[in-house]
Parts: C-alpha cells; sequence; structure tokens
C-alpha cells in the first residue's frame, strides 16, 4: 500500500500543520515511511491589501505538477488531501489516474462559502476525514455533503509528564495569588475567542477575589485595542499581556495559573464563518492538568466534560463567565479535581498512540471494504 499526502505549506505555523505532521508520522508507523509520499505547497499564501491571503500563481503551478508527478510516475493507490484549499488537486488526479482520495475537514475553510471545484472535491472523494461532529455537520450542511462517507479522527496531543510533574510541585505555594490563562492569537479577524468577553468578565471577578490575575498569552494586529480597553478600564495591574512566548515561558504560564478560560463563541456566517473547528488549545490546558472554561456550543463540547473537566457557559455572558471564574478560583480543591481528571482524559483518549490507532482501524476498515 502506497498513500500520497498532499500537504498544505509545511513551513508555516498553526494547527493544520502540526495535524498533518501527526498523520504523516502515524502513516509511516502504520505501513512503513517507504510507503509514504508527501508533496507540500512550496511556499505560504501572499497576504494581500484587502485582508485575503492566496497561493501566487507559480507555487499553485509548481505544486500541481508535482502532485501529478507523483501520481503518475510513484502509483499510489490512496492520496490524503489534508486541506480543502488544494482538493481539486486531488480530484484532477482521480480523474486523470483513477485514484481514490481523502480530504480533511478541520472548521472554518469548510464551514463557509467555497469555489465550485472545491465543493466538487468534498462531494467526489472517497472519503471525508473530519476531526470533529460539530465541523462535518457544519460543513455537510453548508456545502450539501449529505451521503458522502465520513470518519473523525480527533488531532492529538501529548506534553512530557516526566518535566511537568516536577514544575507543578509547589506551584501553589510560589504563585499564591489564584491566576487565570487565555492562549490564543490576538487578531482582529479572531475576536471570537472571546478576549473582550473575558475583559468585560474580570471586573466582576476582582469583586470576589481581589487578588486575582489574568495572564494573556498570544499576539497580533489586535494586542493594542485590548491592552487599551484593559487601561481604561482599571484593571492594568491585574492583566498581564505576555505576548509571543517560548515553548518554555509557555510551560510556565500553565505552571502558575489555576484556571484555563477561552469563552469562544461560534459564528456560521456563510461568508466569514468564526468559530474552533475542534479547540486543540483546551486539550493543551487539560493535559497540563488545569480546569478548563469554556463555552457550551460548538466543538469543544464534544471532548470536553462540563462539571468534570472543568465548566461551559455561554461564551457571550460576562456574567456567567465572571460566575464560572469565581467558582473554580474560590474553590482550588474541586479545580485540582477537575485538571487531573481532564488530565487524565487527554492521557487516554488524545494521545499520539491512540491517534495512530484510530487511524489505523480506518484504514483498516477502508482496505477491507475495497
Amino acid at each position: 500500500m502506497k498513500i500520497v499526502v498532499l500537504a498544505p505549506p509545511m513551513k508555516a505555523i498553526g494547527g493544520i500543520q502540526n495535524y498533518t505532521a501527526t498523520l504523516l508520522r502515524a502513516l509511516d508507523e502504520i505501513i512503513g515511511e517507504r510507503n509514504v509520499r508527501m508533496v507540500a505547497v512550496p511556499a505560504k499564501a501572499a497576504t494581500h491589501a484587502d485582508g485575503n491571503a492566496a497561493l501566487g500563481r507559480v507555487t499553485k503551478i509548481r505544486f500541481l505538477l508535482s502532485a501529478i508527478a507523483k501520481a503518475i510516475f510513484w502509483r499510489p493507490q490512496l492520496v490524503l488531501c489534508a486541506h480543502v484549499g488544494i482538493s481539486p488537486v486531488a480530484r484532477l488526479i482521480q480523474r486523470l489516474t483513477g485514484t481514490p482520495y481523502w480530504v480533511m475537514l478541520y472548521g472554518i475553510e469548510v464551514w463557509g462559502d467555497l469555489a465550485l471545484s472545491k465543493i466538487e472535491a468534498l462531494r467526489m472523494a472517497q472519503q471525508l476525514v473530519a476531526i470533529s461532529t460539530f465541523t462535518l455537520e457544519s460543513a455537510t450542511k453548508r456545502q450539501g455533503l449529505q451521503g458522502c462517507k465520513s470518519v473523525f479522527l480527533a488531532p492529538a496531543f501529548s506534553i512530557d509528564e516526566s518535566v511537568t510533574a516536577k514544575k507543578r510541585t509547589n506551584v501553589a505555594e510560589s504563585n499564591p495569588a489564584p491566576a487565570v490563562l487565555t492562549v490564543g492569537r490576538l487578531a482582529a479577524s479572531e475576536r471570537y475567542k472571546g478576549h473582550d468577553v473575558m475583559l468585560d468578565a474580570w471586573p466582576a471577578v476582582l469583586r470576589e477575589i481581589p487578588e486575582a490575575r489574568y495572564i494573556i498569552v498570544g499576539d497580533g494586529d489586535d494586542r493594542a485595542r485590548l491592552q487599551a480597553r484593559a487601561m481604561e478600564n482599571g484593571l492594568a495591574s491585574s492583566v498581564t499581556f505576555k505576548g509571543s512566548v517560548s515553548g518554555a515561558e509557555l510551560q510556565s504560564c500553565y505552571d502558575e495559573c489555576r484556571v484555563f478560560a477561552l469563552p469562544a463563541r461560534t459564528e456560521l456566517d456563510e461568508r466569514a464563518p468564526r468559530g474552533e473547528g475542534f479547540g486543540i488549545v483546551f486539550l493543551e490546558a487539560m493535559a497540563h492538568g488545569k480546569p478548563v472554561v469554556g463555552p457550551n456550543v460548538g466543538a469543544p463540547t464534544e471532548f470536553i466534560h462540563d462539571g468534570e473537566h472543568g465548566l461551559l457557559m455561554d461564551p457571550v455572558n460576562p456574567k456567567k463567565l465572571a460566575e464560572a471564574l469565581v467558582e473554580l478560583l474560590a474553590h482550588p480543591e474541586r479545580a485540582r479535581q477537575m485538571g487531573d481528571a481532564g488530565r487524565r482524559w487527554v492521557q487516554e483518549q488524545y494521545s499520539y498512540e491512540m491517534f495512530r490507532e484510530r487511524l489505523r482501524k480506518i484504514m483498516q476498515v477502508h482496505f477491507l471494504d475495497n
């Protein structure tokens, strides 16, 4: 069995690139490295003056020719397309060589308007692979994918427990002031993540727990506005904007906080959908043993159990958000129990080994059926 993976630009940093890298690693281990080839888009998309990003013509041609050549001369039995944006290439390969293909579905890239060529590629795929039920249902309704064969393959996340266990020792003693952490890009295009709602809720948290601190990790074009808003609302002394941080610094932030919060809302607007297709940052927080406060709608509800791993609330209601934060900050033992439960849940259900096993079973069923 030989498989070609059509991938987005892999030098970029992002969840899709991480997912694709995990997919490639698992394939290498399941069918052997010699039976897996990747053809990646050779350059990142360029951002235009209107804020939209698109691949240049030369980049598209180079990728197209490389993918077709690999399909014709290497003769794979399956093409895995790691992004809907390049799915028309997989469809063309199918037309030229008859090679079946699968397409990965993540989130907003398949929730809104799509070119007809991409819709056709989705509908003609032998199988759609979605990272969440919410993503699949939203894409199915918007793109008319009823009747298409589909499976789920959730992302994987793991951390080095031997390192984090040592750092967690005596964290409460060294950081007595209870802290809440949010990790996410501070981009005007991603205001759905809920930083504004957190700032709206924070004064109510301080009235109940005056020593509480709010740590924000992430950077982007919306950072200056958010900092100004925190200053105007008299929150500067309790809110810290860390900006972009290294892996070690991020680890320290997780060690320092008692609660992770990201009230991300979902907006299924046809032209500009917003929301978490999965929400792997929640897995990251749970893997670090932190209770999470998240939205009670959208994909995160599929793996965050309300009252067990944290608290889910209306992501546009600052009052309810403040109540959830105070509940966890004021009851550290309950918060710790939720954090421990979340860590176990991630280890059991979202480890790399579980990802590989799920992929192995998906491929086994596929090839037994054919």
